[in-house]
């Protein structure tokens, strides 16, 4: 079943995505900060920090007001990440039959699904640092994985980072996928979503995701 009990009883693992989407999203920072030329690493870093001081000092994301998050994501988070790439991965082969209509569906809502399954996460945020695992990559190589770990008062969390070189108008380095443990995020979702385009086809998928997307919206209004 695409939304298991097994699913949900994971939902606090899960919600802790969340932290690897902020610490790469870099809140509060416009998109002409960003170098072609500056490392992974470097740019990881980067936004892990200053990410953390936004979140810290803004009670109401960490309230989890959702307009508010919604609309960061939108400005902030969305730029920094290869979101189509994230969400042709994770709906697999079937991607390449959806037509554009079927394609934009399924990023709109696979944007909220996580936005709003995650959103809660960001009040977790308190005391938090960010510790950099060294980097094995060549100069030339167009994709790597940054390794970090966000330690605070409880266990620390292991966060990856997959991140492409992005050539042409606003090139630069963007993330899409992240790890969370030892799970990557569109291999988790890839699975469910899998289950359901062979039960019900891509417009059953999307109307999965519309129907789960206003019942959390219920939930957090």
């Amino acid at each position: 079943m695409f939304f298991s009990k097994k699913v949900a009883m994971k939902r606090d693992f899960l919600r802790k995505l969340v932290l690897g989407f902020s610490l790469v999203a870099g809140l509060g920072l416009s998109m002409h900060a960003r170098s072609e030329d500056e490392a992974p690493d470097a740019l990881i870093k980067r936004l892990s920090v200053d990410v953390l001081d936004t979140i810290k000092a803004d009670k109401s994301i960490r309230a989890g007001d959702m307009g508010k998050v919604v609309a960061l994501v939108d400005a902030r988070i969305l730029p920094n990440l290869n979101f189509q790439r994230m969400t042709a991965s994770a709906v697999g082969p079937a991607w390449r039959q959806a037509t554009p209509d079927q394609q934009k569906k399924l990023q709109d809502e696979f944007k909220i699904l996580l936005v709003r399954t995650y959103a809660g996460a960001l009040a977790q945020v308190t005391d938090q640092t960010v510790s950099m695992k060294p980097m094995r990559a060549g100069a030339d190589d167009k994709e790597v994985i940054v390794r970090t770990e966000v330690k605070g008062s409880g266990d620390p969390i292991q966060l990856d980072y997959r991140l492409e070189k992005t050539p042409g108008q606003g090139a630069g380095w963007k993330i899409y996928n992240i790890n969370v443990l030892g799970v990557w995020l569109v291999e988790n979702y890839k699975s469910q979503f899998a289950a359901e385009i062979n039960a019900k086809g891509l417009d059953g998928l999307i109307t999965t995701l519309v129907e789960r997307n206003k019942a959390n919206a219920k939930k957090s209004s």
